[in-house]
């Protein structure tokens, strides 16, 4: 039976992502991409350009490095303006709470960490419920995986560590239960996503060892749903009741061959974006988000197509999925050269503060915003003629 797209947990099917990284770089540099694509300036305006392309449902981010600046003491001068212009606009965000970035003076290895990053989201729940009208949404930690790998195993950014990436990933998963723990002690009716990256990767032509290794490494994008749900290494803490919404991040680049180059798509080795989800919802039979998707320049409006109708043959099979979030929803600078990454619907800033819009990809949205609605009507009437014949 076909599910219908119609949104059961988010106000609109399809989502914007507004990038909200705040780490810092292996030179020490400390990014702010809030700042970085004038977001922070120019929120209401954003959510506002989002509802006018059927977008009502979004992404953003809390900044604790500028949040906690005194251990143990909170400005939410920087949040207020966000929760606000959400509210006056009717915009439904789930907020990350940790996107890479935390408070300079707190050792990330420490128990220390994992008691102020609760702390810090218990304090988050209570303001967001105060400030939302409807139920909360939350990332607590941004895709732990490549956090794992970029931060813990090659340096790439904070903590600037090789070979510590599955020490660095129990830490992350035990953060993000206790920040849980803290959130439902104030508010039992918030929600929860992951934001995991989806992979593929294939042994090609290499010997048994070698596709053993493949199907290891694939398999390894599991590791922190399956910290959470505790049913590896338990002694973390993790039991189901930490697996909501399963968000999932997917690429261009997400397909790879063990040990070396990118699959692209249309590749007779590319694995199809539903078989991959199916296989998600099989592990784990909770509802499905696509918390990240996107392409680069003229890619874009092709790549969400693609991403569409993948999605909808996953729903064909029974797959419960809950949205698609374009993400980065603005075009923003690169993280190590600043480069300007032309991937969003809007436009960075153009020298009289304006946004401009990619008239290619609003173009696909709209498109597609048709053909969920018309999946809704298949599905609607399936489920009438059922209930007629019951």
């Amino acid at each position: 039976m076909i599910l219908p797209s119609s949104p059961s947990l988010f106000r609109s099917f399809f989502l914007g992502g507004f990038e909200c990284s705040s780490h810092r770089r292996f030179d020490g540099q400390r990014l702010d991409l809030l700042a970085a694509t004038g977001h922070e300036r120019l929120v209401a305006e954003d959510y506002r350009l989002l509802s006018h392309h059927g977008i009502t449902s979004a992404r953003d981010g809390l900044r604790w490095h500028l949040i906690e600046t005194v251990p143990g003491h909170y400005n939410w001068s920087s949040v207020l303006p966000m929760l606000r212009a959400a509210r006056a606009n009717g915009t439904q965000i789930t907020w990350d709470l940790c996107h890479y970035g935390w408070p300079d003076d707190l050792d990330i290895w420490s128990p220390n960490f994992v008691d102020r990053f609760a702390r810090f989201a218990t304090g988050a729940a209570q303001l967001v419920r105060d400030e939302t009208e409807g139920d909360a949404f939350y990332c607590p930690i941004n895709e732990i995986s490549y956090w794992a790998w970029a931060g813990g195993e090659v340096g790439r950014f904070n903590p600037c560590c090789h070979q510590r990436g599955p020490d660095l990933k129990r830490q992350l998963v035990r953060a993000t239960i206790a920040a849980i723990d803290g959130i439902r002690a104030v508010d039992r009716r918030a929600r929860f996503i992951t934001a995991e990256p989806l992979i593929n990767v294939e042994g090609g032509l290499g010997d048994e060892h070698h596709i053993r290794g493949a199907e290891t490494y694939r398999l390894s994008q599991f590791e922190v749903l399956e910290m959470l749900a505790g049913r590896l290494e338990p002694e973390l803490g993790g039991a189901a009741e930490f697996i909501d919404i399963v968000g999932v991040n997917y690429y261009p680049d997400n397909q790879w061959y063990h040990a070396g180059p990118t699959i692209p798509l249309g590749h007779h080795a590319y694995r199809p974006l539903h078989d991959m989800l199916i296989e998600v919802h099989r592990r784990y039979g909770r509802p499905i988000l696509m918390a990240e998707t996107g392409a680069e320049g003229s890619g874009r409006p092709s790549w969400l197509h693609y991403v569409c109708a993948e999605v909808r043959e996953a729903m064909e099979a029974g797959v419960p999925m809950e949205g698609v979030c374009l993400y980065p929803i603005i075009d923003y600078p690169g993280w190590d050269n600043e480069r300007i990454c032309h991937v969003g619907l809007l436009s960075a800033v153009d020298d009289h503060g304006r946004r401009s819009v990619c008239a290619p990809l609003a173009r696909e949205l709209s498109r597609q915003q048709e053909l969920f609605r018309e999946l809704d009507t298949v599905a609607n009437t399936q489920a009438g003629t059922l209930a007629a014949a019951e």
